[in-house]
């Protein structure tokens, strides 16, 4: 059966419910508004009861029974509705009021394990005291030892922690050490006034740390009974002052470590990360202080900086010598590999170096495809295809989970037809959650299809991962704006992963998130109305105005995708700034000095997604390139950038 006949056949088989379901929408979208709203006389039961939705309209009205509610008639809810999220919102809801009303028995009654959050783990372990005991200390601990104030659920766990001696001076001095390194006096305030006389000491030396850090060098050695306030005072003092004046911390670093007395844990702490801001903020003279530190920390990102470090200086040996010291897990990512062949070329060894490249050229990633060119090979996909028939889609079209989800999109709850969606995946085996994928696919659910491969880890699956979304918009406005549309496809996966209606907490809008104000911007020099904060969203519009603001950063850059990926994620200012510093004269030099992981995680991810774009449409990836050979030529300086 061709392709297009196939999907009109599986739509069709998928929406045969909905042909029945038109009054019955109408009226479950008005009962679950109502149900919302705790207005039941409004709502028609006789009209939903057989509808696929009705128990969300019962959630709200169990919902509002609690704390009266028999925890039996919870769980009879649960059980009935648990291949969806509704159980799991129920149960939560339960231990909050039960909780609440300190109706512990309850709580034991509807709980099944600990569940997720502070206040309704507080709930469970309280109603659980008596019954496991460790296990309530030992949770009532973790809980407790946090640098903000916990929820007002958790002062029963903690009341009784106290009176049975757990939460004790020690432990009361450990969480006011955590709040004063969150910056959080009022808690640090009341903890201090829970400490006895025999810790006096240890909190006037911290309240004078804290007015002046420098006095950190005339604090006592053993603070607190029997020193137990010492490790934990100068670890927070010397986050504190990490944080505040590196250079100064170093400084006072090496004057403190050799007179006290720390265990080694403890002092690996402090000495981690003193390191790694040491080398994020390039602190001149420390680079000898990091070396005889590094080998005992076993720190993934304090090695990763001092690698970057050393390939900022050309310092090619010592690339080679840090990342051979690297966790072996560490050591065996693409990126990593492919600094060590770059490195062992600079040295002269070629024969490692190509060992080197062929173990990252394995790799489905940036430095895989850049380690593959180097070689000359055709970029690594490893993808992975599953193939279902249409007797599968119709079953999957049949399930519950998935009607309801077809239903919630029905009725404009996008978002709970994504909690449906989620909750189904995450609950089936691998093959059904394959089966799941390739149903979402079919209906053309882009947003969803790349949630499911994710959710269910399906990373090799790339017709899924990198689904055809809105492929005819970004040809056509790709070729209105001279910008590759494999290019567009891979901003707009990084940036939304094909949701539409995606808001970034900065406030970036639509596919390929655009703030208001570019968008505003780049409509009038279109000569277009400015679309506003929802009329962004709509596709086409995004992509059209995303692959304008792409091109002139293309053309500001010369056409260099790796600084135009940068100033599309950080801004052609920042970008500008960075080209102006530095002159590098390689490509992947300059990635490495970007000084923002999310911007270097971004331009790889960006690039690489273009390959696996093309490479698909291609059907293989033989002819793709990562870069192009202007790309990998050009030297990365204040000359790239064409001024407006």
């Amino acid at each position: 059966m061709p392709r297009t006949a196939r999907v009109l056949s599986i739509a069709f088989i998928a929406c045969l419910p909905s042909m029945s379901w038109g009054v019955s929408d109408s009226a479950m979208r008005d009962a679950l508004d109502a149900a919302r709203n705790q207005q039941w006389d409004r709502i028609d039961m006789a009209a939903i009861e057989d509808h696929p939705l009705s128990g969300y309209v019962t959630y709200h009205r169990l919902r509002n029974q609690l704390p009266d509610l028999p925890p039996e008639t919870v769980n009879r809810y649960i059980d009935t509705h648990s291949d969806s999220p509704l159980s799991d919102w129920m149960r939560g809801q339960a231990i909050d009021q039960y909780g609440e009303a300190g109706q512990y028995g309850r709580v034991r009654a509807v709980s099944n394990g600990e569940p997720n959050g502070a206040a309704r783990q507080c709930h469970y372990h309280t109603a659980h005291f008596d019954i496991a005991p460790q296990q309530a200390a030992e949770a009532g601990q973790r809980l407790w030892l946090v640098g903000q104030s916990q929820p007002n659920a958790c002062d029963p766990l903690f009341d009784r922690l106290r009176a049975n001696g757990t939460i004790d001076g020690e432990l009361i001095w450990e969480r006011l050490m955590l709040a004063w390194q969150a910056g959080n006096p009022g808690l640090a305030d009341y903890l201090s006034n829970q400490l006895s006389g025999r810790w006096q000491t240890a909190i006037d030396t911290y309240e004078a740390v804290d007015s002046d850090p420098q006095r950190i060098l005339g604090a006592p050695t053993c603070l607190g009974p029997e020193c137990k306030a010492t490790a934990t005072f100068y670890q927070a003092a010397m986050q504190r002052l990490t944080l505040d004046d590196t250079p100064q911390a170093l400084s006072v670093w090496r004057s403190l470590a050799e007179r006290l007395s720390l265990l080694p844990s403890d002092q690996r702490l402090i000495e981690e990360e003193l390191a790694y801001y040491v080398l994020v903020r390039e602190v001149p003279n420390s680079m000898a202080w990091v070396d005889s530190v590094l080998p005992r920390l076993d720190s993934e990102r304090v090695f990763e900086l001092r690698v970057r470090r050393a390939l900022q200086a050309h310092q090619w040996e010592a690339v080679r010598h840090w990342i051979t010291q690297m966790p072996a897990e560490q050591k065996a990512d693409a990126r990593w590999q492919y600094w060590l062949a770059r490195a062992s070329e600079q040295l002269g060894d070629q024969t490692a170096a190509t060992t080197h490249f062929q173990q990252a050229a394995s790799q489905r990633n940036f430095y895989g495809f850049a380690a593959a060119e180097r070689l000359g090979q055709p970029l690594a996909l490893n993808n992975e295809r599953f193939y279902f028939d249409d007797a599968s889609r119709e079953r999957i079209a049949q399930l519950p989970m998935v009607q309801r989800t077809q239903a919630l999109m029905r009725i404009g709850e996008d978002g709970l037809a994504n909690s449906e969606w989620l909750h189904a995946v995450q609950q089936a085996s691998t093959q059904e959650a394959r089966a799941l994928a390739d149903f979402a696919a079919e209906q053309g659910w882009h947003a969803r299809l790349v949630q499911t491969t994710i959710a269910a880890g399906m990373w090799d699956a790339l017709e899924w991962r990198f689904p055809q979304a809105y492929h005819d918009d970004f040809i056509h406005w790709g070729r209105i704006s001279g910008v590759d549309p494999y290019l567009l496809m891979a901003i707009t996966r990084r940036e939304s992963a094909y949701n539409p209606n995606a808001l970034s907490p900065a406030g970036a809008r639509g596919l390929m998130q655009l703030m208001p104000g570019t968008a505003a911007q780049v409509s009038r020099q279109l000569g277009l109305d400015d679309p506003g904060p929802y009329g962004v969203l709509d596709p086409e519009l995004n992509i059209r105005l995303g692959s304008t603001y792409l091109r002139d950063k293309l053309q500001r850059y010369q056409g260099n995708r790796l600084a135009a990926a940068a100033a599309y994620n950080a801004g052609p200012g920042r970008v500008d700034r960075w080209l102006g510093d530095y002159s590098i004269e390689a490509f992947d030099l300059f990635v490495e000095r970007i000084p923002y992981r999310e911007t270097r995680n971004y331009v790889q991810a960006v690039l690489s997604y273009r390959a696996i774009f093309e490479s698909l449409a291609n059907g293989s990836s033989d002819g793709v390139s990562l870069l192009s050979d202007g790309e990998k030529q050009v030297r990365y300086n204040r000359a790239l950038v064409i001024r407006d």
